[in-house]
């Protein structure tokens, strides 16, 4: 289930390219996802022998086009308002990192499976969006449903705040793990472990 989930998380990031505010959120991700598909297959020998070059792909395509930082506020939940400003910017770093190392290991994974775009029309207006995709399983293995959630900032830029793959939303997940350990050892244990984690991933290998 986890080998499952790491692969889903790839194809869920390697479709979110460039977003801008003038192109609809479902439009760009279906003209981008070529491009960043194209990038793992061109490069996978080359990402399987050096992690650095991986996560700096990973990085520089992809999740900037995240807010981390709001994403890091809903994981916490409580704990972000008792944290101090120096431990919100501690988290949003090391979270940012866990989600670039968590894309990173998943890339090797992409075995060409086929991503299925459902159009759902963003309504005038609006600064929210949801884009609904599924990945087509072989085997007669049912689609694996994935669903974007944008919000466009004050700078008119659409920006992935979640995503929830089989019904499972990325954040809530997260702050359910994170609230336990929160409760048992703290919040800037918290932080330490997944700083750790996270450096310990630049040597590691498959």
């Amino acid at each position: 289930m986890r080998k499952l989930l790491l692969l889903t998380f790839v194809l869920v990031l390697s479709v979110l390219g460039v977003v801008r505010a003038e192109v609809a959120p479902e439009q760009l991700v279906r003209s981008t996802a070529d491009v960043i598909l194209s990038e793992i297959k061109k490069n996978r020998e080359v990402y399987s022998k050096d992690y650095a070059k991986l996560y700096k792909m990973a990085d520089e395509k992809v999740l900037p086009h995240f807010d981390f930082r709001r994403m890091s506020q809903w994981v916490l939940g409580r704990s972000w308002r008792d944290a101090t400003p120096e431990q919100r910017e501690q988290f949003v770093a090391v979270f940012r990192d866990l989600l670039v190392r968590t894309y990173s290991t998943a890339l090797l994974n992409y075995k060409d499976q086929e991503i299925i775009y459902l159009p759902v029309p963003v309504q005038a207006g609006s600064d929210e969006a949801l884009v609904k995709t599924e990945v087509k399983q072989g085997g007669g293995q049912p689609n694996i449903p994935i669903h974007y959630s944008f919000y466009k900032n004050r700078d008119g830029q659409w920006k992935v705040y979640d995503v929830t793959i089989e019904g499972v939303s990325l954040v809530t997940n997260y702050r359910s793990v994170y609230a336990t350990k929160i409760r048992e050892k703290g919040i800037d244990a918290l932080i330490s472990e997944i700083g750790d984690s996270n450096k310990k991933a630049l040597t590691t290998r498959k």
